[in-house]
């Protein structure tokens, strides 16, 4: 940081401090003026940078791959299924839901193959899983009747559509479909974790571009709801697709996020829009704040039909097991 600082770069106090993708950004900004330049210092400058880059993706990809989780915690694994479990609990005539992250971690597709949740996440294949962005548009179906032609799409079926790429992806130069979805990798540095250079540039090639376009033909169409968690608006390309969905205007944005929080979203809350919804602040218990994770999941989203019983049943126990008065002891 201190050689980026030499070099003029602002970084103290500025979204580069705190958002690793637009650092990349910037990183590969610099890489590409060094490297068209015909001066030998520039060269050297180049191979900083590089090495820079080499350190921010190592780091990228150790907070993805290493952490309590990868070590025998669970915890965030079960939220995540916690998440899916209530998210299929649809009305069979409402459409299979979409989840469209930025996370570049697999919690997402574990939990859902815990489950036994059938998902399409754009690629297919068995032993070679190619990207196909043409599996967006298939839906599993229960019972198919040929002679009728009627079918019924499967419950619980999810659309999960990763925007920034995933630690399971890797490209090579074979074919139609260059990205492959492979698990464990044996290469990681071709893993595709970050659309950079330039987001706005990268994001026109694929797989970003189609992953963009069904993000926005999701979003654009007549009474469409978004609802956002852990997401921070750092995004311009993403931003400006939910830009141009609030000229709709049966169009929905729910955000989670704590009602402080500077920048777009800031800008969002002084537009004093009826259709835009930012929910946070202090949780239900102390020490929990209303707009993170587990208190959406928890406590926002519907409960599975068990679940209602099981905490029926636990209130009626509680009211059976309370003293009496007048003495006459406990139940």
């Amino acid at each position: 940081m201190d050689y980026l600082a030499k070099l003029g770069a602002k970084l103290a106090g500025t979204e580069y401090q705190r958002n690793l993708e637009r650092l990349m950004e910037l990183l590969h900004s610099l890489r590409f003026v060094f490297s068209r330049s015909d001066k030998s210092e520039h060269e050297v400058s180049r191979t900083k940078v590089e090495t820079i880059i080499k350190k921010v993706q190592h780091f990228l990809w150790e907070r993805c791959t290493d952490g309590a989780f990868a070590h025998g915690d669970g915890a965030v694994l079960e939220l995540y299924e916690s998440f899916y479990r209530k998210l299929v609990l649809r009305d069979r005539s409402l459409p299979r839901p979409w989840v469209f992250t930025t996370n570049y971690d697999l919690f997402n597709e574990r939990a859902m193959d815990r489950l036994g949740l059938p998902y399409a996440n754009g690629f297919s294949g068995v032993v070679e899983r190619r990207f196909n962005p043409a599996t967006f548009r298939y839906a599993l179906a229960e019972q198919l009747d040929l002679s009728n032609r009627k079918w019924s799409a499967v419950d619980g079926f999810v659309y999960l559509c990763k925007l920034h790429g995933s630690i399971s992806w890797t490209e090579d130069d074979h074919g139609l479909f260059p990205v492959r979805e492979l698990w464990p990798q044996d290469a990681p540095n071709k893993v595709m974790i970050y659309p950079t250079p330039a987001k706005q540039n990268s994001s026109l090639g694929s797989p970003y571009a189609d992953l963009f376009r069904e993000f926005q033909s999701r979003i654009v169409r007549e009474q469409s709801v978004l609802i956002t968690a852990g997401f921070a608006f750092g995004d311009e390309h993403l931003n400006n697709i939910i830009y141009q969905a609030l000229t709709i205007p049966t169009f929905r944005l729910i955000i989670f996020a704590d009602p402080e929080s500077e920048g777009e979203i800031a800008k969002l809350r002084k537009l004093n829009d009826p259709r835009i919804w930012i929910i946070g602040g202090d949780g239900p218990m102390d020490g929990t704040r209303a707009h993170y994770f587990d208190t959406v999941v928890e406590h926002f989203l519907p409960q599975r039909p068990a679940e209602r019983i099981d905490d029926a049943v636990k209130l009626v126990l509680e009211n059976l097991g309370r003293t009496k008065t007048g003495g006459e002891g406990e139940l």
